[in-house]
This record gives structure tokens, sequence and C-alpha cells, in this order.
């Protein structure tokens, strides 16, 4: 009989890459040979992990920093980890509850200072004034076309209220703004089209990074326009409006663009539906329906106005839909889209585990990770189930 030990370190690599993550971390230790294969960035490109985003909630406590918590669930193995929770000595100070953001693999806060972090490592990096001081803005993640396997990712911030002293300025429409952090420095483009003006901030907008380009969608107006990172340009505003629609989300999943929001029917009912979006036209057609009692699941009664704690955040082939009110300790469910038959699986999340209290804000978003930046943060404080 051959062993394991006998297999190529090829083959080795190939079966270590049908692991989920938490049990990767696990049979890192068992050898010197595993732990290289595992921790290496070429495994991370090999592995499914990028198409199986995990979900992030970080909850902001307004009286003490030291009560966030931020959590990580993996779909792969349904578990949630524990992370550490990045500290700032900024972090308290001037509306904390809108100048921090996370988004693709990294912690913001954008005023009165512009800082990020890795998520799994923190470690806070400063950066040049923005032109613009902001809260409350959407803030995007990319890598530049012409080589993305190797470049380095750069910052895009779009939109948000000006922020001078502690006063602020909903009319103005703020330039975009987008930082290299190899060159240090910030670029300035043109600011959201005049439609968006009465609701510049991500309270009333989503995004969307799909084919190069960078989606702004009013989540009530239904507009909608991207922005081309090549050429530096915002296209025609068009409208995105299902009918019956009540409130939605323009999310870039693997290989489509998906709208998801909740609709009224003229029978008295509510649905959560997803659409997939046609990037060139614009046009749209549904292609799930959330379960009824998976959407009842994430409610305690039957209030008016009980759809107005939904978020919703996708990446990958998964769209995660949860509720941002702590009575109901944060319930979410995740819908699993095949990339290639275009079919939809739901299902609820597990509790949050080690909840230490209600927070006043929570952030949310999806973010792909790779068993090398796990690793990597293991040697250090380290991730708890």
């Amino acid at each position: 009989m051959t062993e394991i030990t006998n297999l190529s370190s090829d083959l080795i690599e190939l079966i270590l890459s049908l692991l989920p993550i938490p049990t990767l971390i696990r049979v890192s230790t068992v050898c010197k040979l595993w732990h290289s294969i595992i921790s290496s960035p070429s495994f991370s490109t090999l592995s499914n992990h990028s198409n199986q985003p995990w979900f992030f909630l970080h909850g902001i406590h307004n009286i003490s920093s030291k009560n966030n918590q931020s959590f990580a669930f993996d779909p792969s193995s349904n578990s949630w980890f524990l992370l550490p929770t990045p500290q700032h000595h900024h972090q308290h100070q001037h509306q904390p509850n809108t100048s921090f953001i996370g988004t693709n693999s990294f912690f913001f806060i954008t005023s009165p200072n512009f800082l990020y972090t890795p998520i799994l490592h923190p470690s806070w990096h400063p950066t040049p004034p923005l032109h613009f001081p902001r809260i409350n803005p959407l803030l995007g993640v990319f890598h530049d076309a012409k080589d993305s396997t190797i470049s380095h990712p750069k910052f895009i911030v779009v939109g948000g209220v000006k922020f001078i002293g502690n006063l602020v300025d909903i009319e103005d429409r703020l330039d975009v703004e987008i930082y290299d952090p190899l060159l240090e420095s910030w670029e300035l483009g043109p600011p959201l089209p005049a439609d968006f003006r009465s609701g510049n901030s991500s309270s009333s907008l989503s995004s969307a990074l799909f084919n190069g380009k960078f989606y702004v969608f009013g989540i009530y107006s239904c507009f909608v326009s991207s922005f081309d990172l090549h050429h530096r340009v915002w296209s025609e505003v068009r409208t995105l409006r299902p009918h019956g629609v009540v409130f939605s989300f323009l999310i870039a999943c693997r290989k489509m663009l998906v709208l998801a929001g909740v609709c009224n029917f003229p029978h008295g009912s509510s649905s959560f539906v997803l659409w997939k979006v046609d990037e060139r036209t614009m046009g749209f057609s549904q292609i799930a329906l959330m379960p009824h009692d998976l959407l009842c699941s994430l409610f305690d009664g039957d209030e008016d106005d009980k759809f107005a704690s939904l978020k919703c955040v996708g990446l990958g082939d998964l769209i995660y839909v949860f509720n941002e009110d702590y009575h109901r300790m944060y319930p979410a469910c995740v819908c699993e889209i095949d990339g290639e038959s275009g079919r939809c699986v739901w299902r609820r999340v597990p509790p949050l585990p080690s909840l230490m209290n209600r927070f006043h804000k929570v952030i949310s978003f999806c973010s792909t990770v790779s068993p090398h930046s796990i690793l990597r943060e293991r040697q250090g404080r380290g991730l708890r189930y």
C-alpha cells in the first residue's frame, strides 16, 4: 500500500487544497512539508476558497472601543472565528460609528485621518490626508487589470459626507480619491454624478467591484452608475428598479452582477429576491427567492418596519443576508449560487459565538481569505472558534 508520505508534493498539495480552512490550520502542524505547502501563496490560488468568501461582522460599541468585537464566518466549515479586534488610539474620537469601515480584507478609518489595516493581522498604516476628509463613504479595494496576480491593492473612496472640524456638509459632492500604497499618494477623480446628490453616504448607497468597474447603486433611489477604474470616468446614470422593490443592494458575484432586495407584492406578502443584472444594458431577471420560513427566521414579529434592519453583502458564489437588530443577536442566512448552472441554495448561518453585548453599529462585508493569510496570523495573536 502506498503511504501519503510517498506521494509527490504536487499530489499532496492537490489533496490538501480540497480541505476547509479550519482543517488546514490543524493539518499544517502535522509536519514541516505540509506547513510549507499550505502557507505558500501559490497554494491559496490552487484551492477553491476564493469562491467561498468569508462573512465578516464587526460590532462597534460607542461607549468603549474595548467592547468592540470582530467575527468571521467560514462557509466551508460552517463555523465562526473570533478575530483579534483592531484597536487604535484615534478610534474613539470624531464620529467613531461612521468613520470605521471594513471591506475586501481591510479595515479603514476615514476621519479625521485615513488609516488602514489588514483584517487578519491588525497593524494600522497611516496615509497622507485625503483631499476631502469625509465620513461614511463607499470604499473598494482593487488591483490594476494589467497584472492582478502580482500588483498591489489600491483603495478607492467614493462619496461620503464632508467632514471639517466637527461640521458636515451633505450638499457637496466629493471627488473620487484613489490611494496607491506603493506611491503613498492620492489621485483625484470626478465626483459621483449629480443624480446621487441627495444620498452620498454608504447608508443610502451600495457598491460593487466588477470587471474593472466600481459600481454605485442607490439602495432606495435605484440609481446606478459605474466608475471605470482604468479610464477614471463615470458612466451615465440608469435606473435599476424591479417591480415592487422596497430597497435593494448591488453585489458583485464571481460571474455576474446581482441585485438583492425586499419586494412587496399586491396581495400583502413580502419576499427577498435575487436578480441577475446584465452589466451592459442594466436589464435584470429573477434568479432566486429566499424561502419564506428562512426570511421569517430573521425577525421576531410582524412590525411594519422590520425589514429596515436587513443588510445584504456578497462575493464569489455567496450572498449573505443578515439582521442588524441586536435583539435577535444578528441572525443571518446565506445563498450559494452555482457558478455553472445558476442554481441557488439557501441555508441559515449558525449563531454568533462569544457575543459580548449589544453593539451600536454593526459593519458587515465579504472577503476572500487565503490559508496563507490565516497561518501568518496564527503565528501571532491567533484566531479562535
